[in-house]
């Protein structure tokens, strides 16, 4: 047995089985295919969508240490270029936002657990998100 991916003028993909080429053609010749959405005869064979195994692997192909590697690298580029750097000061910059006392801006910083549990009950809102270190490529 042998699938084909079918198509009718109208456009209208669907699939079929034969015996082989030959009944194909046969039953094409003779009418005997038609679209199961229009009953259409006029069909013609398209390209499979089938994957075809090649000798490398997938492994080969894509690596998603290396897509992982290059968003760490963004993130890391980002974060720094839009957000001021507050260090250990980052929950007295936070709730100076938070009440009013200066202008929001974007900060990043570090924080204890005991501070972070401040933060949330003054209702501060945050995100954490541990910044991977990205190799120096000047070096």
């Amino acid at each position: 047995m042998i699938a084909y991916d079918l198509q009718c003028i109208n456009g209208h993909s669907f699939e079929g089985w034969f015996e082989d080429q030959n009944a194909y053609e046969k039953q094409k010749k003779n009418g005997f295919i038609s679209c199961p959405i229009c009953d259409s005869t006029s069909i013609a064979r398209v390209p499979s969508t089938f994957a075809i195994k090649s000798s490398a692997s997938l492994k080969d192909i894509y690596d998603p240490h290396e897509d992982l590697a290059n968003i760490n690298s963004k993130l890391v580029d980002f974060v720094e270029k839009n957000f001021d750097d507050v260090g250990s000061d980052f929950t007295k910059e936070a709730l100076k936002m938070h009440y009013g006392v200066s202008e929001p801006r974007n900060i990043r910083g570090v924080s204890t657990k005991e501070e972070e549990k401040t933060l949330k009950e003054e209702g501060v809102q945050f995100i954490k998100i541990p910044m991977p270190t990205v190799p120096d490529t000047n070096a």
